[in-house]
């Protein structure tokens, strides 16, 4: 395909396929989106952390309190009773620290399952930074085809409109005849309406455009397929897709997390052992107001008999959680699969549809010279022409369809294998590393701020 200026002025820089993705890879929302919900996964890591920490907690607490008690009167006349009435102002403050020694393995396996969750949530965020790419390369490759697409069907209604005026000359100088001029208008009403399907096709493929990469599109260049990077037989493509595929690794993470999940609800069921330590300072709570201070530490031992059967249960789900996460992972595996040979079809075909339809096009360029000769000495009528125009207009889209199917297509086995990634392509961006945020969070023990300053 030739290069195509789809908008914008004439003297705007070309752009590529590679700058047009790095656009996408630095702000399309969805993936920053994604990148944003794996921040808030890595901090599933430090609150899982935290169960080996001490809590420390502080008290503080005044008051009044008013006593009205019987007293005896010994002193009094027959021994006679009163009564007495005091009050007093009660205060104090304290501090309570309690540091876990033994919980049941519970934090230690809530740890691996937060780093398990973290490594999926990676690994679908490369998947969707994948599914990105490959709708970037799908929304570059429309706008151009379906532009090259418009500007055939435009240059076809200026043809057919010197076609119908050509008609209209040979009619009135009886050369051929009303139906011949019919044909003509015919046609050419046909053609307008291409050309008017053809202009909503291009302005929904720059709409898309503008929503995936992130700016409308400019001055577009032709694209190369990747062959380069693929590998060589469908069968090293699905060992690849199995062993790299980022979907299939996020589901195998997902499987250890749940195990890990049920090692953390058994842990419920163990004894539990922790350290107690507290101290207290009151005053006020008589008449003297001596400060009086109390300092406690205890070891306390908690030993699980029976709960209800909550714990049984939970246990019980979570096992069957585990058996779900399996499934799902075989599902997944099965799915990539698919993909891979969905996609190794579609680009074998493309390759074979190129080189039929730039056959096809050359036979129907073929056969209109000879046909409008044909027609200027007589042996072809006006309708034989503007088939064949027909035929040679329907064969060149269809080679630019294949053009464009055949340049995804490449990007599409690059995706089913896993391996469609700003790295891989060689994107001119700044790299997002997800270990970077989690390396920055993960011992944190206090503080309200993200790392990025929110």
């Amino acid at each position: 395909m030739l290069a195509l200026l789809v908008g914008g002025s004439s003297v705007a820089s070309a752009e590529t396929l590679n700058e047009a993705l790095a656009e996408a890879y630095a702000a399309n929302p969805t993936l920053n989106a994604q990148r944003a919900s794996t921040r808030a996964i890595d901090e599933s890591v430090p609150q899982a952390l935290s169960g080996y920490r001490p809590q420390i907690f502080g008290n503080a607490s005044a008051g009044i309190q008013s006593i009205n008690a019987p007293v005896s009167t010994a002193a009094a006349a027959g021994g006679a009773s009163g009564r007495h009435t005091d009050t007093t102002y009660p205060r104090g403050f304290g501090a309570t620290i309690e540091q876990p020694i033994f919980d049941g393995f519970r934090t230690k396996n809530s740890v691996s399952q937060a780093e398990n969750s973290v490594l999926a949530a990676r690994e679908t965020l490369l998947n969707t930074q994948q599914t990105i790419l490959y709708d970037g390369v799908q929304a570059y490759m429309n706008v151009l085809r379906d532009f090259a697409i418009y500007d055939l069907q435009r240059n076809n209604v200026d043809l057919l409109k010197e076609e119908l005026r050509a008609t209209n000359e040979r009619f009135n100088v009886g050369e051929v005849t009303r139906t011949d001029v019919a044909q003509s208008q015919s046609r050419l009403e046909g053609a307008r309406a291409d050309l008017s399907v053809a202009e909503a096709n291009l302005k929904a493929s720059r709409a898309i455009y503008r929503q995936v990469i992130g700016s409308e599109p400019t001055k577009l260049v032709p694209a190369r397929p990747v062959d380069n990077m693929l590998p060589h037989s469908l069968a090293g493509a699905t060992d690849i897709g199995y062993r790299q595929h980022p979907a299939i690794l996020s589901a195998l993470h997902a499987v250890d997390a749940a195990a890990y999940q049920v090692k953390v609800i058994q842990g419920e069921l163990y004894p539990s052992l922790s350290l107690e330590g507290s101290i207290d300072n009151s005053w006020g709570g008589t008449q003297t107001s001596d400060r009086v201070t109390t300092a406690t530490v205890l070891g306390r031992l908690t030993v699980p008999i029976y709960q209800g059967g909550q714990e049984y249960s939970r246990v019980r789900e979570a096992k069957e959680t585990l058996g779900q996460r399996r499934l799902e992972a075989e599902v997944t595996r099965d799915q990539v699969r698919a993909a891979i040979v969905s996609a190794w079809g579609a680009l074998e075909g493309a390759r074979s549809a190129i080189t039929a339809s730039q056959a096809q096009v050359k036979a129907a360029k073929t056969a209109l010279d000879g046909v409008r000769e044909e027609a200027r000495v007589g042996q072809r009528t006006t309708l034989d022409v503007l088939n064949a125009e027909q035929e040679y207009l329907d064969a060149r889209v269809t080679l630019i369809t294949a053009q464009r199917d055949r340049v995804v297509a490449s990007y599409a086995v690059l995706q089913a294998i896993g391996q469609l990634t700003a790295k891989n392509l060689g994107l001119k961006v700044v790299p997002y590393e997800a270990q970077v945020h989690y390396r920055q969070v993960r011992n944190k023990w206090i503080g309200l701020q993200t790392p990025d300053g929110r």
